[in-house]
């Protein structure tokens, strides 16, 4: 009788969830609904935004937030998985939960906080320091040209991974820490090493785990909005190059929000919140089919 009825309760929250995230995106797409009836698939594919001229174009703050979240990723899943194998795989019991404790804590600092790291610190050291490494490397389109004052999509993509790495590094060593022992005794049994039991069972044991976990990240990525505001230089301009300043769909939601007074520039804001949460909707169900494939075919 009580697992009826808690069943039932749980029913019930998803229902209302579902609900109320639909009366969301109904509201959104309402308040939006101006600037898709005057412009339409021109929002989306347009590369000027001049609220002066009463000019909208989605692409420039579309292209910034995927380019800086998918290398923000690139780099968070090459280091975040490195460390949690250490922590689940080789790290001494003794360390691990400290540095654990460390990973937890660095994913609980505000974005504003890191924001600030990244203008103090971070933005220095590319306008000093990493351009001038990077500088042989101008012939490749990612990194011509220079910024100035630091201010670009590479300090952004480099904030991005720092934050969107303890989610990675927590949801990985939770994972692999799953992983039966039977299963990695059985291979060491048969004479594989550490770093073939790692590679060949831990690893794919723990893959779902693995992929949801960079999902979460990714996500983290594409919704941040302070940090990235703070370091990227919010210019409205394409440009091929990670040391060229850029901007996001929401740095420009969190810079222009409160000036926007004309009903069309608001439309088009709110057009773009739309179109950021159907963008995070999209990649977290392509996330969520790669993991189900996954499951089917070991099974």
């Amino acid at each position: 009788m009580m697992r009826d009825k808690f069943g039932s309760l749980t029913l019930l929250f998803s229902i209302l969830f579902l609900i109320f995230s639909a009366i969301f995106i109904h509201e959104l797409f309402s308040a939006s609904s101006l600037t898709w009836g005057r412009l339409g698939v021109a929002f989306v594919l347009g590369q000027r935004w001049d609220p002066l001229n009463g000019v909208y174009g989605a692409l420039p703050f579309i292209y910034g937030t995927i380019v800086s979240s998918t290398f923000a990723l690139l780099a968070a899943a090459v280091l975040g998985i490195g460390v949690a194998v250490f922590l689940s795989e080789i790290s001494p019991r003794g360390l691990r939960e400290p540095l654990s404790a460390v990973v937890e804590l660095i994913a609980a600092i505000p974005s504003v906080i890191i924001g600030l790291w990244g203008i103090f610190v971070l933005v220095p050291f590319v306008r000093d320091y990493l351009q001038t490494l990077l500088a042989p490397l101008s012939f490749l389109p990612l990194f011509s040209g220079r910024s100035p004052s630091g201010l670009s999509m590479l300090a952004a993509i480099i904030v991005l991974s720092f934050m969107i790495t303890p989610i990675v590094v927590t949801v990985s060593k939770d994972c692999l820490l799953m992983v039966p022992r039977e299963l990695k005794e059985a291979a060491y049994g048969l004479g594989a090493r550490r770093y073939e039991v790692i590679r060949h069972v831990s690893i794919p044991y723990a893959k779902s785990g693995i992929i949801g976990g960079l999902i979460l990240g990714y996500g983290r990525a594409i919704g941040e909005t302070m940090a990235v505001t703070m370091v990227i230089g919010n210019s409205y301009a394409i440009s091929p190059s990670l040391l060229s300043p850029a901007h996001t769909m929401a740095s420009v939601l969190a810079n222009e929000f409160a000036e926007a007074t004309d009903i069309f520039y608001l439309s088009s804001l709110t057009a773009i919140a739309l179109l950021l949460i159907l963008i995070s909707l999209l990649i977290n169900l392509a996330g969520r089919s790669v993991v189900m494939k996954w499951q089917r075919s070991v099974r």
